[in-house]
């Protein structure tokens, strides 16, 4: 390499030149590390959004858990009631073919009553008949023997 240059000045220019390089390979570097630096804020960013996504979507499956816990809950309950409104009813029934037969029972012992009553004023009046015919046949045999 032949130059006009002595070789100091060659050397310095060299040096330069390599100087120049560097600040420039600097530069690139930093650059790309800024690059690189954004892009890892965003990934750090977009996993920080993620995680809250997924800590949101946990939150609301345990949510829909206890919903569902407690729809099936309100649903056991209302069967609960359900059976017991049944139950209630056929005690209810019950209780009213229990009254109904009772006052057949009661109108039945009533008329049993009622004509045991008509068959002792009947007996009475029997009764008091024979009484009168034996005072009579007495008068009778008083005067008969007087």
């Amino acid at each position: 390499m032949a130059t006009d240059q002595p070789p100091t000045e060659q050397r310095a220019q060299h040096t330069e030149a390599v100087r120049v390089i560097a600040e420039q390979g600097r530069q690139d570097a930093e650059h790309g590390r800024g690059f690189t630096e954004e892009q890892r804020l965003a990934a750090e960013s977009a996993r920080d959004e993620a995680e809250q996504f997924r800590r949101l979507a946990e939150e609301a499956r345990e949510v829909r858990d206890q919903h569902r816990q407690a729809l099936e809950s309100v649903r056991q309950e209302r069967e609960q009631l359900r059976e017991a409104g049944e139950t209630a009813r056929v005690a209810g029934e019950e209780a009213r073919v229990a009254a109904e037969a009772a006052r057949h029972a009661t109108l039945e012992a009533v008329h049993a009553t009622a004509e045991t009553l008509q068959a002792t004023l009947e007996s009475m009046k029997a009764i008091e008949e024979m009484r009168r015919t034996l005072r009579d046949i007495r008068d009778l045999n008083k005067l008969d023997s007087n």
